[in-house]
Order: C-alpha cells, then sequence, then structure tokens
C-alpha cells in the first residue's frame, strides 16, 4: 500500500526539505482506517486515561488491514504519528494496535504488551488469516 504523494510533498522530499506536518497530513489522507484507529486510541486514552488504550477489533477489510500494517510497519510513518499525536504505539498483529502516554510510569506495561509472552498470549485461531 504505497502514500497518495502529492507533487508539492514528492518536490520537497527532492529539496531534502519535507514539512512533517505535510507528511502527517499525507499519512492522513492516504490511510485514513489507519489514521482513524489511533487517533480514537488517543482521544479514549486522554478521555479515559490508564496506562494504554488499544483495539482488539479486526478491520472491516483488506484494505483497511493493509493500511494499518503500512502505518505500523514503516518507522517514517510510525515515528511521524507517535510526534504528532504524542504517544508511543505498539503493535501485536494486524489490529491489535495500542497507543501509550509518553510517560515513564507505564513502561513497564509497555514491555509487557510488547514482549513475546504478550505476542503469544495475544494469539488466536480466528487471527491466523491476519
Amino acid at each position: 500500500m504505497s502514500l497518495d504523494v502529492s507533487p508539492a510533498l514528492l518536490a520537497q522530499a527532492e529539496r531534502d526539505e519535507v514539512d512533517e506536518r505535510d507528511f502527517v497530513d499525507c499519512v492522513r489522507t492516504s490511510l485514513p482506517y489507519a489514521w482513524e484507529m489511533v487517533s480514537t486510541l488517543v482521544a479514549r486514552l486522554k478521555v479515559d486515561g490508564g496506562e494504554f488504550a488499544d483495539n482488539q477489533t479486526p478491520p472491516p477489510d483488506e484494505q483497511a488491514r493493509g493500511q494499518l500494517l503500512r502505518a505500523l510497519a514503516s518507522d517514517a510513518i510510525r515515528g511521524a504519528l507517535e510526534r504528532h499525536f504524542g504517544v508511543r504505539l505498539a503493535f501485536q498483529n494486524c489490529h491489535r494496535v495500542a497507543v501509550f502516554p509518553l510517560d515513564d510510569a507505564v513502561d513497564e506495561r509497555l514491555a509487557r504488551f510488547t514482549s513475546v509472552r504478550g505476542q503469544l498470549l495475544n494469539q488466536s485461531p480466528t487471527l491466523r488469516d491476519c
């Protein structure tokens, strides 16, 4: 899944002058499902508080699943989203995305979420195709 890069943003990249706000906007418009997922989780974390907010509902289709994979597998996109929203992102499978606040107090919880044990405990036969 590729980003829909405007000629203006491409020109910025060619000049080595990319404005991260423009890049984030490109991500927002190119990967709307992933953007909505992350922004909803960030809002939930701010409203509900706690150590993290996560999604456990599978994407509605393969296009949405691809958007999540694209957003979270790309270091550049993931990093830009983390900086934009002021959170740390974690990803366990095709749909379990979590946002953690930038707070050292949740480091242990983030480590548990992203651990091998956490990965294994999050497996399910219904998720084998994701």
